[in-house]
């Protein structure tokens, strides 16, 4: 299985982006699929994730109300859409796949993409 994410860019403080991954090869059923981020120095953290199967979605607190997780099972495909977006967002932003259960845990995945770059500008 391979990701394949997409979206990254510059943007205002405020402005929005949409983040895509898509996989190729077989994505379970039972996986969660998610996006983590890492920014300058710091860890790689959990941002968003969702289930394949239901569609039950996670957040981050720092992005809850903000961000939405959503995905496209026919596609093999799911995207981050980010709105009021503000400089502590800017980060690599990394689409993960296989996790079934501890959705935050990056340990948890099996997939992982090569990241996309998301500045905001303030």
């Amino acid at each position: 299985v391979q990701l394949q994410a997409c979206g990254g860019g510059l943007v205002q403080a405020g402005g929005s982006l949409r983040l895509s991954c898509a996989a190729s090869g077989r994505i379970f059923s039972s996986y969660l699929t998610a996006w983590f981020r890492q920014g300058p120095g710091k860890e790689r953290d959990f941002v968003a994730a969702i289930r394949r199967s239901g569609g039950r979605t996670y957040y981050a607190d720092s992005v809850k109300g903000r961000f939405t997780i959503s995905n496209d099972n026919a596609k093999n495909t799911w995207y981050l859409q980010m709105n009021s977006l503000r400089p502590e967002d800017t980060a690599v932003y990394y689409c993960a796949a296989g996790g079934v259960s501890d959705y935050s845990r990056r340990s948890n995945y099996n997939y992982w993409g090569q990241g996309t770059l998301v500045t905001v500008s303030s």
